[in-house]
């Protein structure tokens, strides 16, 4: 069930401030804004766009990504899910680049054979392909047309609402994706992060085109969007060609809306039971966690590690050699405005959800009361610098990472967030552990299996 940010680092080169860092490329029209681990940072002058570059001459390939700062977060009732029918309506056609004539997007990424594709979460939309860098033009000229001059016509949305519902379909019909949504949505009273990113089914079905298109005019702008290129390419030579296509485009004419609603302070723990007909059960306790750029972060994530990280972490010892549970695991959603801490065990055949409950809470209760040791500390560490450059593959992996940074709101966090598990104590993670897992402000959630018949499974 793993959900939250998977953090890597760009490569060897990379880590560490003192990684060695070439000089930024002066071109005309934009600002160099700064560099950090190898990546630079400028600025389009014209119309704020962002550009972030990562040079990797390992291979004649290139992904270039467009990262929206716009989510399902910024969608209200009415128009949950929006933001993801909208990604669907992007491959549709522009006004220069469709189906009809010849060269759409899919037809021309195909052709090339590049890999592409698109997704929406809490707090942005992308878009990316990797390809070889002698297509890359072909792509920058149909991604920067799709930005600004999208068709969104109603023959096309109807269909694909048609595709986006068997999605949400799909989603409900996981009783372990639908538990999930549903603690959120109980641990969360005011903030966005309350309904689905697929959104409301009623919502799904009903919102019109025309409010698809106010949403795009709203959030659709150079300003509200960076461009990742990671790959064989040149800096200056990069930056010319998304001037060449880019530049024509406006700054917003409004600010872009932002987020300041705040959570309200839980009054006490909250409770969820999903039942439906299924096989296993599971048992999940959240609590909330600050934003995903709060230093408290990296103690939580080697806490997790501890608590679920190999065969030899505390809860596999106690759920799953125990033969009680399956599987079990300790997890975070990282989020902008806030996070959500998971806890979770998937019952073996004869275990009580009341039983597994108490036996997530005592592991939880002794981290707070006892900490973790040395030695638990030194391990998770080492797995984490193991995993990580494992996940820092190629050009798409590093372009993948960097979005989900620069989604919560800071990219130079795809570089410093390694430096910051370095320095985590034991003393660090027994803090967080009582700072933020209280049981007065969980909310735990139960998946109960049925029968056919509407009876629970025994």
């Amino acid at each position: 069930m793993k959900s939250r940010l998977t953090i890597a680092v760009l490569g060897l080169w990379i880590v560490g401030s003192t990684a060695l860092q070439a000089d930024p490329a002066v071109v005309a029209g934009y600002t160099f804004i700064k560099a950090l681990g190898g990546i630079e940072e400028y600025r389009l002058d014209s119309n704020g766009l962002s550009v972030l570059i990562a040079p990797d001459h390992s291979a004649p390939v290139v992904t270039f990504e467009v990262t929206y700062r716009v989510g399902s977060r910024n969608e209200v009732t009415g128009t949950t899910g929006a933001t993801h029918i909208l990604e669907h309506m992007m491959f549709k056609g522009s006004e220069n680049y469709s189906d009809a004539k010849g060269n759409s997007i899919k037809q021309y990424l195909e052709r090339v054979g590049a890999q592409f594709n698109a997704s929406t979460s809490v707090d942005r939309t992308n878009y990316f392909a990797t390809l070889g860098r002698e297509d890359l033009e072909g792509y920058v000229a149909i991604e920067a047309d799709r930005m600004h001059r999208l068709l969104l016509r109603d023959s096309d949305r109807q269909p694909e609402m048609t595709v986006v519902r068997n999605e949400y379909e799909r989603s409900k019909n996981n009783p372990e994706s639908q538990l999930i949504e549903e603690i959120r949505a109980t641990a969360f009273e005011a903030l966005p992060i309350h309904h689905p990113t697929l959104g409301w089914l009623s919502d799904i079905e009903h919102v019109s085109t025309s409010k698809l298109r106010e949403f795009y005019e709203t959030f659709y702008w150079p300003n509200n969007s960076t461009v990742t290129v990671a790959g064989d390419v040149e800096p200056a030579a990069v930056l010319a060609l998304i001037r060449k296509y880019y530049s024509g485009y406006p700054h917003s004419p409004a600010p872009i809306p932002d987020i300041y609603t705040q959570e309200p302070a839980q009054s006490g723990p909250r409770r969820v039971t999903v039942t439906k007909p299924g096989e296993l059960g599971t048992v999940v306790i959240a609590h909330k966690l600050p934003n995903a750029r709060d230093p408290d972060q990296p103690a939580v994530e080697l806490m997790d590690a501890v608590l679920s990280s190999g065969k030899s972490s505390r809860l596999y010892h106690a759920l799953v050699d125990s033969g009680l549970a399956l599987s079990a695991d300790a997890d975070s959603q990282l989020y902008r405005d806030a996070s959500l801490h998971l806890l979770f065990a998937e019952l073996a055949p004869g275990a009580t959800h009341e039983q597994i409950e108490q036996l997530l809470l005592a592991e939880l209760e002794k981290v707070r009361t006892g900490g973790v040791t040395a030695a638990e500390l030194s391990r998770v560490k080492q797995q984490y610098v193991a995993a990580d450059a494992y996940r820092r593959d190629g050009t798409s992996a590093i372009a993948s990472e960097l979005n989900e940074w620069i989604a919560i709101g800071d990219w130079t966090m795809y570089v410093t967030f390694p430096q910051q598990i370095s320095a985590v104590t034991a003393a660090d993670i027994q803090r967080v552990a009582r700072k933020y897992f209280d049981h007065s402000q969980s909310t735990t959630g139960w998946f109960v299996p049925q029968t056919v018949a509407g009876e629970r499974a025994p």
